[in-house]
């Protein structure tokens, strides 16, 4: 079985040179020092500061039934969907403003109104605080949608820990609300679904240096969201999606970097979807890391795809005829 095609099997070359740029902008942690709020703090700031910000984003709060929420919203003219949006960051760091310019993108290309919540980060608010409040922002979502955006086409999504919030939002919905079918599909882009550790993870056939992640850090992170909990408690569906029961979940699309350390993560987890009775498409990119997205060639391959993606799951009746 083949992972990707010809296509991008002749773009191999040009991966790697784009891949060994963008790993050069990121400072290793290895030599961080002080506390973990204090290297949050730090790794929030350098991070805040070379977000490029779309003018087209608007911050407001909605009020949910368990307080107020921070989100970014883009609202087109004319809207054909609603994406309610998680954005990554190892639970630690990251702003709905991380992604401005993809969620632009979305918003203007398939006139999606976006709604990307200002969850709180560990390790001040460690779990289930970033998990309630996207449960919370999600229901608002699913409340609003009709007066708000004037449409009940929803979708849902995010990349690395906003994937994995993702999922255990659509699980709570199912579990809690009997809603999760409410949206008609999720864009998962290189999340983490075992918070036990993968073989990827583990750094298993990873070469070092080769990923902007690293296990350790990884496990740092992974320690201030689930602090004081065993492994076993790890494992628990709502900590780690890889062990939930997957049934009634929308279609999904998947995307990961072969040299990501959480390729497992997506390759056991996509299969598991599939079996679960679900829908999924799946995009490996050969010599790609974490945040392979980011990379030119890769993003001349995904963006189409995302759209295509998107747009039939936009276009499904959903059973209504």
């Amino acid at each position: 079985m083949r992972l990707w095609g010809d296509e991008l099997e002749g773009a191999r070359d040009e991966i790697r040179a784009e891949a060994k740029e963008f790993l050069a902008r990121f400072p290793s942690t290895a030599d961080e020092s002080g506390s973990p709020v204090e290297r949050a703090r730090l790794r929030r700031a350098a991070e805040s500061a070379l977000i490029m910000r779309s003018e087209k984003g608007i911050d407001r709060t909605i009020t949910t039934s368990s307080g107020e929420i921070p989100v970014r919203e883009f609202r087109p003219e004319r809207i054909d969907g609603v994406m309610f949006h998680i954005h990554g960051g190892g639970w630690m760091t990251g702003e709905p403003a991380l992604t401005d310019l993809l969620n632009a993108g979305l918003s203007e290309h398939l006139n999606l109104a976006i709604v990307s919540v200002d969850y709180r980060l560990a390790p001040e608010h460690p779990y289930p605080a970033g998990p309630d409040d996207c449960e919370s922002a999600a229901l608002w979502v699913l409340e609003h949608a009709g007066s708000e955006y004037g449409t009940a086409k929803l979708l849902i999504g995010g990349e690395s820990a906003g994937a994995h919030l993702s999922v255990v939002t659509l699980l709570r919905l199912r579990d809690r609300h009997g809603a999760a079918d409410r949206f008609r599909g999720a864009n998962l882009v290189f999340g983490p679904y075992d918070l036990g550790s993968s073989p990827s993870h583990a750094g298993v056939g990873i070469q070092r240096g080769s990923d902007i992640l690293d296990s350790d850090d990884m496990q740092f992170m992974v320690e201030q969201f689930t602090p004081g909990f065993t492994d076993e408690e790890r494992h628990h569906p709502d900590v780690s999606p890889l062990y939930a029961d997957l049934h009634g979940m929308p279609p999904a699309l998947f995307t990961v970097g072969a040299l990501d350390h959480l390729v497992d993560d997506t390759l056991f987890f996509a299969d598991r979807w599939v079996l679960s009775g679900n829908r999924a498409e799946l995009l490996v990119y050969p010599d790609a890391p974490h945040g392979c997205i980011a990379l030119p060639t890769v993003m001349k391959h995904w963006w189409p795809r995302l759209e295509a993606f998107l747009k039939a799951c936009l276009k499904e009746d959903s059973g209504e005829g």
